[in-house]
């Protein structure tokens, strides 16, 4: 049966009984409805008051940001020394044989795991989540429960996992509001790793490519964490971003493009992070654990991203998180906002100048297949997680000294034995090479709700 469709399922916090027609006017323009249905949840980090909701306890399906599950428990196994991040792990025929996109090595090629996490969160490689998946629970089904039993215990009560990677399946289930409550808990317990989902991008051999989290590098004080897309979900975001000491998590579930997704998410970031002069007519929407579930069945967007109306489908297995590059735009929708938005290279103006700016061309880190190689030493303390002793290519000693400090390409070491390229890659046309040209982001300010 079909899921519903919007306007029924958008939650207009912002339509409250005001008591007169200039209020009512007011709230009605903050509850106006958009043709394209998408969840969304705009909280603070630290205190997981929820600044803005839309369908934020609505199924979804979460596609890669699945990973950001993965990587917690990954980071759980090391600091509960189960493994270290020089733990190496193998490709297995199950991890090798995971749909693009991928790192494709073939079966039997040795991975770190700190080199399987890099590669799983800046390039969405499926078979590097299968392979830490498999090397850390046994097997697929066994780590997928972890997961699951995970999330339950972080009040994640939506979801379900079936997978380490967010490849299509029916019962991998997410929502917004769980989404932000993972990445709360990992910027919570994981503070000395964060280095893992803001990665710039990352260089394989004679390979570079950037995250696919387009407001990294493009809109000021973003720091996270992860992108997703079937056909099913749209194109989803978890995006965090900093200021002033001021952390927030926006979620963007079901976008029509990765146009649309990094805009809105840019829009709710920059909201929030503004005073505004409206905050009184927004009703309190409490803690982000707090908000109450719906029970629904996911909504299925397949018709609407992968129909026969787009010139370019994407395919069902495929996990593009490039860019909206991946699917053709639908029929006269060329021309959209959306696309104008991040073509369009114009001076700022006073209200949108720090949303404009393109920080410029970024470094990649060096991933490589095999054992850890020997770097020079870190005068600095390393966290005590049972970890081996910190070295450059470790994330705990990158975050530990700042990411500007220390580049793989900059180290003389690296420079006279430049990483061997091992295996084959996938054929996808996602990697993009560096510096690459970013257009800017031209977004008006809006309030937080």
């Amino acid at each position: 049966m079909k899921s519903p469709r919007a306007p029924a399922l958008r939650v207009a916090f912002g339509s409250i009984a005001l008591g007169s027609i200039a209020c009512g006017a007011i709230a009605a323009a903050l509850a106006v409805t958009p043709a394209w249905s998408e969840a969304l949840i705009l909280v603070d980090a630290d205190s997981g008051k929820v600044l803005r909701a839309e369908n934020a306890t609505y199924p979804w399906y979460p596609a890669s940001t699945t990973k950001l599950m993965t990587l917690y428990l990954t980071l759980s196994a090391i600091r509960d020394h189960r493994i270290s991040f020089d733990t190496l792990f193998t490709v297995s025929h199950n991890a090798n044989a995971q749909a693009p996109t991928k790192m494709g090595f073939p079966v039997g090629t040795p991975v770190t795991v700190d080199n399987a996490l890099k590669m799983m969160m800046v390039k969405s490689a499926n078979d590097m989540a299968v392979m830490l998946a498999e090397g850390i629970g046994g097997s697929i089904d066994d780590f997928a429960q972890e997961m699951t039993d995970t999330a339950h215990q972080l009040g994640m009560t939506e979801t379900n996992y079936v997978n380490p990677n967010g490849l299509p399946a029916d019962d991998q289930i997410t929502s917004a509001r769980d989404l932000a409550i993972l990445a709360r808990a990992l910027i919570r317990e994981f503070p000395e790793y964060s280095f893992y989902w803001h990665i710039p991008a990352i260089k394989f051999g004679k390979r570079i490519v950037r995250n696919y989290n387009p407001l990294i590098g493009r809109y000021p004080g973003a720091d996270g964490m992860k992108t997703g897309f079937i056909c099913a979900s749209g194109f989803n975001l978890v995006a965090t971003a900093t200021r002033d000491n001021k952390r927030l998590i926006a979620v963007v579930l079901g976008a029509p493009s990765g146009a649309a997704r990094a805009v809105k998410a840019a829009e709710m970031l920059e909201g929030g992070f503004a005073q505004n002069p409206l905050a009184w007519l927004t009703p309190a929407l409490g803690s982000v654990n707090a908000l109450a579930p719906i029970d629904a069945a996911p909504l299925n967007l397949k018709d609407e991203m992968c129909g026969r109306h787009r010139k370019r489908p994407a395919a069902e297995d495929d996990d593009e998180d490039a860019d909206s590059a991946g699917i053709a735009p639908a029929a006269g929708d060329s021309g959209s906002q959306f696309s104008f938005l991040l073509s369009a290279l114009r001076a700022p103006t006073p209200q949108n100048a720090n949303l404009l700016s393109d920080l410029g061309p970024v470094t990649p880190i060096v991933v490589y297949t095999g054992p850890t190689r020997a770097q020079p030493e870190f005068a600095t303390a390393k966290p005590d997680h049972g970890t081996a002793r910190a070295k450059p290519n470790d994330a705990a000693a990158v975050a530990a000294t700042g990411s500007a400090a220390w580049s793989p390409l900059s180290s003389a070491a690296l420079a006279a034995s430049p990483p061997r390229e091992l295996g084959t890659a996938s054929s996808d046309d996602d990697d993009v090479p560096l510096p690459r040209p970013r257009p800017q982001l031209r977004i008006k300010p809006t309030a937080s709700r």
